[in-house]
């Protein structure tokens, strides 16, 4: 349990941490296959509707810095969401949190093979109880947004991997969550590819105001974000603004559709 803090959250802030720390154990970075510091003390807050590019090299605390931020792993410090403390909950209230409000989109698309292109869409509807009806349409709405809609009855083995990724930031997007949580989404993509699944992100984002948190470590992949923070060996290294169209922008307040 984690002592009551002397200062609260910001009210802008959707996410809001404070000296996180968190270690692996049995890890092969330790000679001795022990404990692998991973976070040490990074803070961070994260307004509603921006765009945060978090980099550094392999290894410097990304994609654990997400995972803490997002409920998945418990690490030491406090972390807010909306000024609710994610830290103090238990198990089943933080996956509670990640169903419905957050959403995830990672560097392989994770699809069920079994299961048509609209239903991998609309999984995270389903799980949580939503009518078979209601669910299929979200996921076909998010599925025509992001120019894929003609392939809601087929299954993932008959698309792209380009295709395959759009399907999954549509399951990320599908609940309308208030966070997307982006682990070097656009790595395993040709620069093309790249830039159309980042411009469907960022257009859903600006135009449905979510907040995005996108680690990477492409340049640019960095541009399009409205701050970066940068890690090195799980601690905070500085923080700059990145170039990247302000949120009334024009294309910030565009359609979310790749054609548009």
């Amino acid at each position: 349990m984690v002592a009551p803090s002397d200062t609260a959250p910001p009210d802008n802030d959707v996410l809001w941490a404070r000296s996180l720390h968190y270690s692996h154990w049995g890890s092969p970075r330790t000679k001795s296959g022990g404990e692998a510091p991973a976070l040490v003390g990074v803070s961070v807050g994260v307004r509603q509707g921006e765009i945060l590019a978090l980099t550094g090299p392999r290894g410097s605390g990304k994609t654990t810095l997400l995972r803490c931020l997002s409920g998945q792993l418990r690490p030491e410090g406090e972390v807010w969401f909306n000024s609710v403390p994610v830290h103090t909950m238990g198990a089943a209230a933080r996956e509670r949190l990640r169903r419905d409000r957050f959403g995830w989109i990672g560097p392989e698309p994770q699809l069920l093979p079994e299961l048509k292109i609209w239903e991998n869409a609309a999984l995270p509807l389903l799980l949580a109880g939503a009518p078979h009806r209601a669910a299929r349409n979200a996921a076909c709405e998010w599925l025509d947004r992001l120019d894929i809609g003609g392939f809601a009855r087929k299954r993932p083995a008959s698309l792209t991997r380009a295709e395959c990724q759009r399907v999954a930031l549509a399951r990320a997007l599908v609940n309308e969550p208030a966070v997307i949580f982006a682990d070097e989404p656009t790595a395993p993509l040709h620069r093309a590819e790249r830039a159309l699944l980042l411009r469907a992100l960022t257009t859903a984002a600006r135009s449905h105001e979510v907040t995005v948190l996108l680690a990477t470590d492409d340049e640019a992949t960095v541009a399009v974000a409205d701050r970066r923070l940068a890690l090195l060996d799980g601690r905070l290294a500085g923080a700059a603004a990145a170039s990247s169209p302000a949120h009334d922008t024009p294309e910030g307040q565009a359609a979310c559709s790749l054609s548009a």
